[in-house]
Parts: C-alpha cells; structure tokens; sequence
C-alpha cells in the first residue's frame, strides 16, 4: 500500500516494494563483496608472486579490509545525505577500476593501494554497511528477516566467488581472473545500482516496540557515546574471532597438503552455511531481538573454534568449517539491529555503519594477528586461541549489555 505526498510515492513498512528492493539489494551485495574475499583467494599465489611472508601476504587483506571500514562510514554519511544510490554507483566504478588496477600492479604496495584505496575504501564499502542500513528503513514487523537477508550478500559472495576466482586463477592467471572481475562488477552492478533510486521516508524519530523502548530507556542511562563505543569495539572482538578460519582457510589447508583448492572449497562451504545461519537468526531475532541473536551466536562460535584445536583432517575440516558458517552468520547483522533498539531511526545509517564497519576492522586486525603470530611460532593452533580469546570478550560485552536491559525492565515494572 502506498499513498502520494509532495509528488513522490511513500511506500508503508514491509510493502511488496521493500521486498523487492531488499532482493536487488542482495544482488548487489553478493557481486560487490567480492572484494572483501578476492585478497583471501589470492593470498597463497601473492605470497609466491612478491616473495613475501605468511604475514606480509596477509596484509593486502588487512589493509583492504581497513579501507572498507573507513569507506563504509564516508558512504553511509553520503547515503544519509543522497539516498543509497549515489554510493551505489560511485563504489560500482570504484570496484571496476580497482581489480583492473591490482591486476596491472607491478610491485607489492602498487597491489596494496589498489585494493585498500579503490577495492575497499571506495568500491565494496558501499554494498555493506549502507546497504544493510538503507534496507533498515524499508522495514518495522520483519526488519531482522530483511536485514538478515541483505547481511547475507557478504556471505553469499564467499561462497561463491572463492572457487570461481581460484579456478580462474589456475587456468588464466590472477592478473586476468582480476580483470575479469572488474569487468563483471561494471556491467552487472550499474544497472542494478540505478534501480535504488527511490528512499526511505522514515516516519517518526525512534523505532517502535517495547523492546526497543526498553533498549532506548537502558541508553539514556548511558551515554551514547560510550554505548556506540562498546558496541563497535564488541564488533572489533568477534570479527578477531571469526577471522582466523575465514581469511587463513586457503593458507591452513595448503600447510597440511590438501592444496589451495580444498581450502578454497572449505570456505565457500563456511559462508554458504554461514547464509543459512544468518537467514535463521534474522527469524530468530525478530522473536529474541539483536543482542539475545548476539549471545547465541558468539557462544556457538566460541565453540566452533575450539574444534579446530584437536581436527585437522581434511573430512575433519570440512565438517567443522560447516560448523563455525553455522555457528557465526548471525552475529553480524544482530549489531545493526542492536543499533536500531537503542538509537533513533534518524541515526541509523551513519551509527550502523559505524558499527558494521568495526566488524570489518576486526576482521582486518585478526587476519593480520594471525598471520603474524603463523611466522612467529610456525602453524596456526596459536592463532586460533588468540581467537578464542577474543571470542570470550565479545561474550562478556554482551552478557553487559543484557544485564543492564534486564536492570532497566526490573526498574519499568
């Protein structure tokens, strides 16, 4: 149902419109997270191609990774202002020119700038946090489903680019699989990108629910500032975690012998079970809410790590890795729905970028840690208990955060 104001359609929450826009949505974010996984598929052969090490492969990763969390503030400031498409469009030309760029890269920091300046920072930044924000604002009653499934797009690029870039890897070479990527993402992401032209009218300046006031009643007792503060470093502490097996799979299962294609499958399966995870938590967190989605999902994947402890056969491998995608897909897109608990809707593209983006920088500190600590000691059991680690902090920050609610509803009733 929709109604006319001003000579422009405003379209009600969860309107057939909002589903349509959140399934292009999700198109464009699983062609446009290619850039957060092409550095992790082609680490082993930058390793070879530079003379590098094991940490200094790593540091592509780490430095696009960084560039995307940056970029995703700057694009979800320009989305509050534009509307969605703008950096849409901006980070499709970005993406096009930045894999053609790498692919041309004659030494190690020419490959560096191109993926952390024009892959991360001004190309793949754009189909995440501001995305997963924009969809935010197109929905009330499903608003976890919804944005469960445009957080999935991430997901889905790895487990579908992996396999397909280190096939072309091993038949053409990684400077042409490059340029075929910059390619595919100009033709197919600008179309697509033109269709988001409409935006949201947010109605009102908070969200609705008794959740949510109860959440809004828990950060007037804090202040906003330190709340926004906890939440991204909780996001830095998980994404540490989830890391180690997502960017040093290839690498790991190339050190035990079972080749780079093998961790490459691994992978792709981690992420496609990690979509089913994040699509059942967003049915989940409509019931529970964000941070209940949060709890949940940070304790199954504290235990998923600590399976990769005493496992390291290859069928051993493969299950687990289906484990830990089950486990942590939903961690992720439970932030933004923290965000919108405990902020205004007004805030909620620049605050859920903000937070999304340090679960990006998490994941850029913990591929880089991980890497440091495999040439310090030599293999990765190491690495994988500095994850757990981490995981145990990010448990702790939420278990805060429930406590705290569960104090200001004692003091409602």
């Amino acid at each position: 149902m929709d109604h006319q104001s001003g000579g422009s359609t405003m379209e009600v929450p969860d309107s057939r419109y909002a589903w349509g826009r959140l399934l292009v949505a999700l198109v464009i974010a699983t062609i446009g997270g290619i850039g957060l996984w092409s550095a992790v598929v082609v680490l082993p052969t930058i390793e070879q191609e530079f003379a590098l090490g094991r940490g200094g492969a790593s540091f592509p990763y780490t430095a696009t990774m960084i560039g995307f969390a940056v970029g995703g503030i700057m694009m979800g400031r320009l989305a509050d202002r534009r509307g969605i498409m703008v950096p849409l469009l901006l980070g499709t030309c970005m993406l096009g020119i930045g894999f053609v760029a790498a692919a041309f890269a004659q030494n190690y920091w020419q490959f560096i700038l191109a993926q952390a300046l024009l892959i991360g920072m001004l190309g793949s930044s754009a189909t995440f946090g501001p995305l997963v924000a924009d969809v935010s604002l197109w929905f009330q009653r499903q608003r976890g489903i919804a944005v469960a499934i445009c957080a999935s797009g991430n997901y889905l690029a790895g487990a579908i680019w992996p396999p397909l870039l280190q096939h072309a890897i091993e038949n053409y070479g990684w400077r042409q699989a490059y340029t075929g990527i910059g390619i595919i993402c100009i033709v197919t992401m600008l179309p697509l990108s033109l269709l988001m032209r409409r935006r949201p009218q947010v109605v009102g300046r908070t969200a609705d629910g008794k959740r949510t006031r109860v959440a809004a009643s828990a950060m007037h007792k804090t202040a906003p500032g330190y709340l926004q503060g906890v939440l991204m470093f909780a996001g830095i502490a998980c994404c540490v975690a989830m890391s180690m097996p997502q960017v040093h799979m290839v690498a790991y299962c190339g050190d035990l012998g079972y080749g780079a294609a093998r961790g490459a499958e691994m992978l792709s399966i981690m992420l496609f079970m990690g979509v089913v995870s994040r699509l059942a938590s967003g049915m989940i967190a409509d019931r529970i809410g964000g941070l209940g989605t949060l709890i949940l999902g940070s304790t199954l994947q504290c235990l998923a790590l600590i399976f990769y402890l005493p496992f390291d056969g290859l069928t051993s491998l493969y299950i687990v890795s289906a484990l830990f995608g089950l486990s942590q897909g939903g961690i992720v897109p439970s932030y933004a729905l923290i965000v919108r608990d405990y902020f205004p809707a007004h805030q909620a593209g620049i605050r859920v970028s903000m937070v999304l983006m340090a679960t990006v920088v998490g994941m850029a500190l913990g591929g880089w840690l991980s890497g440091i600590i495999y040439d310090l000691t030599g293999s990765y059991q190491v690495a994988f208990l500095n994850g757990i680690a981490w995981n145990l902090v990010n448990m702790g920050i939420a278990l805060w955060l429930l406590l705290r609610r569960a104090q200001m509803q004692q003091v409602a009733v």
